[in-house]
């Protein structure tokens, strides 16, 4: 967590606003790029519920538990049975079928009682989690709860698969809708990359009305200095950036919270021998950006095929490619790099891969963007080492 949180009140201030809700009409997407800040917010959202009698439970969604809903039912019981383990349910007498031993009047509720619950239950896996949720809120004291919030990063891995005949990512809409039908409140709240939306919005048409989504983009350069320069004044540092470096750093970062944080702390570990106050008046960019690269970019490529690389090269050649780009831009770039260009339809194929791996998403109808931010930068980097090594 960066010590101070820069340019996302408005984002706050609307996170508050959807945490004051009685009856739960409106869920939260937390999206844009890798860097942008989104697990950071979602955090600073986690004190907020906590502050206002909100439990909170969730964890980042591997692709594992998000292969089949019987493991998806048993991630999201797994996780709400942290919270509620500690706390003993109002009656549980009444709900004998949940009760492992009968002489127990009154029994937290674990990953146990709540997993018996799950598989006593009749009927498909949906209706077996919508059961499991409604009885946990029907023995908690309310009186000290104002709700749940199940909150899952990395939730751009959710997805259905319709080949195996598995809906996932439609199980856990179509039960939290029913659910806040009833006026149960449990809400979600996913952060995850731009792919997120549109895979919600294929899944269920009605997605789109359940969430508030929130799109992170880059600082703008008041907040980008003010989350540069702020942590220093606040722990009264004796080394600071000069106003120079400052600007050198909101133009290096883009303003991504994340490389603003990665440039600010390997200028601090360049500086750590010189004790003596002062101002810290040099960015050694070459050595910073060659870092970046392998500490950050670097791992993102790694698994690409030779074609996947070639067409990321030729997106990184467009004038527009820090924007939107579209397939016709990069069939007609790569005939002219190229020896042996890519087709359209190769290109779509190829872009639904890398929109698997998290390298880019369709942000708009035939519109496309990179999905990591600065990722054209290193592209060219990489581009031009190869170049001299040839």
């Amino acid at each position: 967590m960066p010590p101070y949180l820069a340019g996302r009140t408005a984002e706050q201030n609307e996170a508050r606003r959807v945490l004051g809700q009685r009856t739960i009409l409106e869920n939260v997407i937390l999206t844009g790029l890798r860097g942008v800040g989104k697990t950071v917010l979602l955090q600073a959202i986690k004190t907020s519920a906590a502050a206002t009698g909100w439990l909170w439970v969730g964890t980042d969604l591997s692709e594992s538990a998000n292969l089949t809903e019987e493991r998806l039912a048993t991630r999201i019981i797994a996780d709400i049975s942290l919270a509620t383990s500690s706390i003993v349910p109002r009656e549980t007498r009444q709900h004998n079928v949940v009760v492992t031993r009968a002489d127990r009047e009154r029994e937290p509720l674990n990953y146990e009682v709540l997993g018996n619950y799950f598989r006593a239950t009749p009927g498909l896996i949906a209706d077996k989690l919508k059961a499991t949720l409604e009885f946990v809120w029907s023995v908690l004291p309310r009186k000290d709860i104002a709700g749940i919030i199940f909150a899952y990063d990395e939730a751009q891995n959710l997805a259905d698969h319709a080949e195996k005949n598995e809906y996932p990512l439609s199980l856990l809409l179509e039960v939290f809708q029913s659910i806040q039908r009833k006026g149960l409140p449990f809400m979600l709240v996913l952060t995850g990359l731009p792919t997120l939306l549109p895979k919600l919005v294929e899944a269920r048409t009605y997605s789109e009305r359940m969430f508030r989504v929130m799109f992170l983009k880059q600082l703008d350069d008041e907040a980008s200095r003010e989350a540069i320069v702020k942590p220093i004044d606040q722990a009264n540092c004796p080394r600071k950036f000069s106003l120079v470096v400052v600007d050198r750093i909101v133009a290096l970062s883009g303003g991504y919270p994340f490389f603003i944080q990665f440039i600010c702390k390997e200028l601090y570990d360049v500086s750590i021998g010189k004790i003596q106050p002062g101002e810290i008046d040099f960015v050694p960019e070459s050595d910073i950006i060659r870092k970046l690269d392998t500490d950050f970019f670097e791992g993102f490529l790694a698994r690409l095929t030779d074609r996947q690389r070639e067409l990321l090269q030729v997106i990184a050649m467009l004038s527009n490619c820090d924007s939107e780009f579209t397939v016709g831009e990069a069939v007609l770039a790569s005939k002219q790099a190229l020896s042996k260009p890519f087709t359209a339809s190769h290109i779509n194929q190829l872009l639904g891969s890398l929109a698997d791996a998290g390298l880019v998403y369709k942000s708009r109808f035939g519109k496309y963007s990179l999905a990591v931010p600065l990722l054209s930068g290193f592209i060219h980097r990489q581009m031009a080492a190869e170049h001299n090594l040839s």
